[in-house]
């Protein structure tokens, strides 16, 4: 049972959209396979991809991520849209990146793959349990060698800009957020939720925010994602950036993106969609 509290949060946000996007929120989750670069291993013909995303695949229901000769795994199982906020950072050879909120770990491979083995990859993420599982992520679908220029750390990440202030020139901030898909699928976290939930979550994205403001380098880009549904966490937090530090950075909500509807200050990706993906929000930030 749904609690009418939830109902009218989201019902006030999404309107008559509302009742086909919680439909499809209660579906079961899409998955992809996206090939381990690192792997040696290429899609063959036979396999279904996804369109625009050449080195993703739709699983068959027997098939299941393997070890490879070259020590690591194949393929890395997730929701497509969130390959999306990893692949806007663009990141190149030689970059230093910043993986904010790092676990599981699905979007720090992109990262990886993209630095190619020239460049540095700090991954952080704060709860410990999380920490470990990111790192032993990580350790399974990269070779040592990379694996020698990418730091796995447990901070908080709220203050990372006191202690590395212009230090990196692409930032991944995958917010903590309110995660509505899991919580409808979770009978005790969906009693436990509450209306004001989003707000305060929506005062620890913006500190996020900030502190990868102070670390990003003049001319580099910021990626802010999340899973949520919520406008507070979503462009109201960019908004509330705009208002008070808008002469540091400018958004690039000009790009095109193969994926996602349009919104003030990004995209988002619902899964009331034709994909069924999502959700997933995305906001990109350059440092003026």
């Amino acid at each position: 049972m749904i609690p009418d509290a939830f109902q009218t949060f989201y019902h006030a946000q999404y309107g008559t959209r509302w009742e086909g996007l919680l439909h499809a929120l209660m579906q079961a989750p899409v998955r992809c396979l996206r090939l381990n670069g690192f792997s040696g291993c290429e899609v063959s013909e036979e396999e279904e991809q996804l369109p625009e995303m050449p080195h993703c695949i739709y699983p068959s229901n027997d098939f299941e991520p393997s070890l490879q000769p070259s020590g690591v795994m194949d393929y890395y199982r997730m929701d497509p849209a969130s390959l999306i906020p990893a692949l806007a950072l663009d990141v190149k050879e030689g970059d230093r990146v910043l993986d904010m909120c790092s676990a599981p770990g699905g979007k720090a491979l992109i990262l990886a793959e993209a630095l190619g083995g020239n460049g540095h990859l700090t991954t952080n993420e704060w709860s410990r349990a999380r920490k470990e599982k990111l790192r032993n992520i990580l350790k399974a679908y990269i070779p040592k060698t990379t694996f020698s220029n990418i730091r796995v750390t447990g901070h908080d990440a709220s203050k990372w800009g006191l202690f590395e202030p212009d230090q990196y020139n692409r930032i991944l901030l995958d917010a903590p957020c309110s995660s509505e898909r899991h919580v409808l699928h979770q009978a005790v976290e969906l009693k436990k939720w509450k209306p004001s939930r989003s707000k305060q979550l929506a005062h620890r994205q913006y500190a996020l925010l900030c502190s990868a403001l102070m670390s990003c380098k003049p001319g580099g880009r910021i990626v802010y994602s999340t899973c949520s549904l919520s406008m507070l966490e979503n462009d109201e937090t960019i908004r509330r950036l705009i208002k008070k530090k808008g002469d540091r950075f400018q958004c690039h909500t000009e790009l095109n993106p193969a994926y996602g509807e349009v919104t003030e200050f990004g995209w988002q990706i619902l899964p009331d969609s034709q994909s069924g993906w999502g959700p997933m929000y995305w906001s990109v930030l350059e440092h003026t």
